[in-house]
Order: structure tokens, then C-alpha cells, then sequence
């Protein structure tokens, strides 16, 4: 019971797909159960970017090599999806980031040692928009290299993480 070329190719082909299916999966179950944007950002960009590049294998080897058929378009979307999936998760997070939006993180975790700020899940949207809000005006000092801006800044942020 020898297999030929074609068949070995196929079932690999086949692996790769089902591998690849079992980590969009693993994503999509990421999704639904983590609790903020962050971490939900960073199932969906992780493991869908390698199913994504499994799946997208599997299919150019499996026509490469039973039906001969050379895909410079699989090519192109493996080389599109792995230089734009990073860029555009990082851009959404970055936007969660300066929205102010809620960031979970563990009771035991010592105050100062992620972001200066204890996240609260009873935290108002009010007190996310004015966060938001103060970190704006930062990074508009920031930009402008206005030292005495920057520096009130942080003495708010003292104040504010008392």
C-alpha cells in the first residue's frame, strides 16, 4: 500500500486545511469569551492570521500538485493578509487604547505595573472619557516636545492614581 505523489500532497493539504480550521476556531471561541477589546484584538489577529496562512497552504499545494495549477493570487493574499492583519490590529488597538476604553486586568496585579492606572470594572464612561481626555492633551504635548505640558501631565497622573 504505497502512496504516489499526489496522494501524499493531498493529505497534507488536507491537514494543513483542517489544522487551519481548528484555529480560526480556537479564534472565534477567543472572541466570544475574553473580556475587553484588547484581548479580543488579540485572538482575532493571532491565531485568524495562522489559520488564515494554513488554510490558504493547504489550498495552493493541494491545486499545485494534483491539478498543476500554479496560484500567484494565493500567493499574493498570504503575502496581503500577513503584512495587513498586524498594522490593523495594532491601529484598533491603539484606537481602544486612546478612547479610553476598559482594560481587564488580575486583582492580585501591584498598582503602577501595566499602565499606572488601576482599571476599575465599576470605572464610569465619564471617568474613561476624561482619562481618554487627559491622555490626548499628553500626547499632544508629546508631539510638540512642550516639556512643561508634559510634565503638569504627570503630576495630574500622580494625583489622580492616589
Amino acid at each position: 500500500m504505497f502512496l504516489n505523489l499526489n496522494e501524499i500532497v493531498s493529505l497534507i493539504a488536507a491537514i494543513s486545511i483542517l489544522f487551519g480550521s481548528i484555529s480560526a476556531l480556537i479564534s472565534a471561541v477567543g472572541i466570544v469569551r475574553f473580556r475587553d477589546t484588547f484581548l479580543r484584538s488579540h485572538a482575532a489577529t493571532k491565531s485568524s492570521t495562522l489559520s488564515v496562512l494554513l488554510t490558504l497552504t493547504g489550498v495552493f499545494f493541494y491545486f499545485l500538485f494534483t491539478e498543476g495549477y500554479f496560484s500567484v493570487r494565493t500567493l499574493l493574499t498570504i503575502l496581503f493578509l500577513y503584512l495587513t492583519s498586524p498594522v490593523a490590529g495594532h491601529m484598533i488597538i491603539r484606537a481602544a487604547y486612546n478612547s479610553g476604553s476598559y482594560m481587564y486586568m488580575k486583582e492580585f496585579t501591584k498598582k503602577g505595573t501595566s499602565l499606572n492606572y488601576k482599571y476599575d470594572r465599576d470605572e464610569t464612561k465619564k471617568d474613561r472619557r476624561k482619562r481618554a481626555a487627559k491622555r490626548q492633551v499628553m500626547n499632544e504635548a508629546f508631539a510638540k516636545n512642550d516639556k512643561e505640558a508634559f510634565s503638569k501631565y504627570n503630576q495630574v497622573m500622580k494625583k489622580d492614581d492616589k
